[in-house]
């Protein structure tokens, strides 16, 4: 098999040449594709592109020109690769790890998820995080010296410049918590950090049927809620990474004291916690027991309970009202609804009756092009744009080292 860290060290990305052959090579790892797909992916010219795809085929890296009728139906792939990628999303309650030989298409993907999530503490899930690690690789048919890249998505803002947590710090985690770090000496190799809901916005623009929408908002609805937002194929972040965090827009002033320290805001009323005491509250106290956690509550509305089809419809509408005024403000191609949430119909369903009450007609306008939608990749999303994300990493990085024992 062919050897990528060999050409890494080949062609630097510090020289232009080197930095596009990687580039491109990362394009397809992401995504087998055709020459125009990868040149629109990377924002590069065709014609570096073809050079480079010419040069990759000589490396034995790839196969298939992007020609028509040549190669997978025209599109530029690897060939058989011993490297894996890794993705780890670092949920409340929920850890969800993939990993993908980079020669495989992105829905062969082994997957593994601890129920558990990071609610007692980073360094209390850490162990457990390794060892989804090491299985989910060992189920592609490699080990852990085999993966390449690793990316991590957290429900927290983190710094673009730094790659730390922009303060607040909120809870579970707390100052000195270096998950990039630590799995980063795990496995020997960069680890990219990011949050999970930008992350989920990548999946689902690189992944998706609408993989070409040049503004997509993707709304993980969970335990909290944010949105990640990608502009021409990069992910708006802001100067200190606190873009998209619609969790924490005003929506009543008198309202509830948030964890941020404010007042009103929208997760303090379709936050997981507000939803669970609606539904308990609403219940004789017999039963209230019944809703200890969120998915509680969903399985009840699914199942036709008429106080949770009400308090996640609610939510729904709550949530629309919100997007409305994103919508009039940034006009998007796209609004994927994923998380928890959106695993009951009728959140989305909620979202659209008050998006389009509160938003401008032509920002939210079918035959203008503007869709909401749910998550095509349901629970795995951030995991998935996690992947990307590590992949993504690698265009400017060192050669791999030596992981720790």
């Amino acid at each position: 098999m062919a050897d990528v860290r060999d050409f890494f060290n080949q062609f630097p990305g510090t020289a232009t040449r080197g930095a596009n052959r990687r580039k491109v090579f990362l394009a397809v790892a992401i995504k087998a594709d055709t020459q125009v797909g990868i040149a629109r992916r990377t924002l590069l010219s065709q014609a570096t592109v073809s050079a480079a795809v010419k040069e990759l085929g000589k490396a034995g890296l790839t196969q298939g020109t992007g020609s028509e009728g040549q190669g997978r139906g025209g599109k530029v792939g690897l060939v058989p690769l011993d490297e894996v990628g890794v993705g780890v999303h670092l949920g409340f309650n929920h850890v969800t790890v993939v990993a993908r030989r980079l020669d495989k298409d992105f829905d062969e993907v082994a997957v593994r998820v601890n129920a558990e999530g990071v609610s007692r503490g980073w360094q209390r899930a850490l162990p457990v995080v390794k060892d989804l690690i090491v299985e989910a690789v060992e189920e592609t048919g490699r080990r852990r010296d085999d993966v390449f890249s690793v990316g991590i998505a957290v429900p927290r803002m983190i710094n673009p410049r730094t790659g730390a947590f922009t303060p607040p710090i909120l809870h579970p985690w707390r100052p000195g918590d270096d998950p990039a770090g630590d799995l980063r000496a795990f496995l020997g190799v960069p680890a990219v950090i990011d949050n999970d809901a930008n992350l989920g916005a990548l999946a689902e623009q690189t992944y998706g049927t609408r993989e070409h929408a040049e503004t997509v908002v993707y709304v993980k609805a969970s335990t909290g809620v944010g949105a990640g937002i990608i502009v021409h194929n990069s992910v708006l972040r802001g100067r200190g990474g606190m873009a998209g965090e619609i969790g924490h827009l005003t929506v009543d002033p008198d309202g509830a004291v948030c964890q941020c320290g404010g007042r009103g805001c929208l997760e303090t009323v379709i936050g997981a916690e507000p939803l669970i005491a609606q539904a308990r509250a609403a219940r004789h106290r017999t039963s209230a027991a019944a809703f200890e956690q969120l998915e509680d509550v969903i399985r009840a509305a699914r199942e036709r309970d008429a106080v949770c089809m009400r308090v996640i419809k609610d939510a729904g509408r709550m949530l629309g009202r919100s997007l409305a005024q994103l919508c009039n403000l940034l006009n998007p191609d796209l609004i994927v609804i994923g998380g928890q949430l959106a695993e009951c119909d009728l959140l989305l369903e909620g979202c659209r009756e008050t998006l389009h009450r509160f938003a401008l007609p032509g920002a939210v306008a079918y035959g203008n092009g503007f869709d909401i939608t749910r998550s095509e990749l349901g629970t795995k999303a951030e995991a998935q744009g996690a992947f990307v994300l590590g992949l993504r990493g690698q265009e400017n990085a060192p050669s791999a080292g030596t992981a720790d024992d």
